[in-house]
C-alpha cells in the first residue's frame, strides 16, 4: 500500500467514523419511543394526544399543543424530572439522557400533529 492510497483510505475511514457519532442514533429514538410508550402513553396516549381513558379523566395536556410545544427543552426537562399536579416526578427513576430522550420524542410528537 503506498503513501497515497494510505491517506485515502485513512480519509474515507475518518468520514465514515464522523458519520456515524454525528448521526442521530436510531436505537436512541428507539428507545425514547419504548420508554414513552411504557411510562407515559398511558395517560397521555399513543400519540400524545391526552386522549386515552387515563389521560380524559386526569386531564392531561395534549401534547403536540402549542401549549406544550412552546415550552423549552429545560422547561419540560423540569416537569418530566420533578413532576407536576397529577403528573409523577421521574427524578430517581429515569436517567438525565432517558428524560432528555422523552422530551426529543414529545417534540416528534408535535410535528406529527
Amino acid at each position: 500500500m503506498n503513501f497515497r492510497t494510505l491517506q485515502v483510505f485513512s480519509g474515507g475511514l475518518l468520514l465514515v467514523t464522523l458519520a456515524f457519532l454525528l448521526a442521530p442514533s436510531s436505537r436512541a429514538a428507539d428507545d425514547a419511543a419504548s420508554l414513552y410508550k411504557a411510562k407515559c402513553a398511558g395517560c397521555h396516549a399513543p400519540d400524545g394526544s391526552g386522549n386515552s381513558p387515563v389521560g380524559k379523566a386526569m386531564k392531561a395536556p395534549d401534547l403536540r399543543s402549542d401549549d406544550v410545544q412552546k415550552k423549552s427543552d429545560a422547561e419540560l426537562i423540569a416537569l418530566t424530572t420533578d413532576g407536576k399536579g397529577k403528573m409523577p416526578a421521574y427524578k430517581g427513576k429515569l436517567t438525565d439522557d432517558q428524560i432528555k430522550g422523552l422530551v426529543g420524542y414529545v417534540r416528534e410528537l408535535g410535528k406529527k400533529k
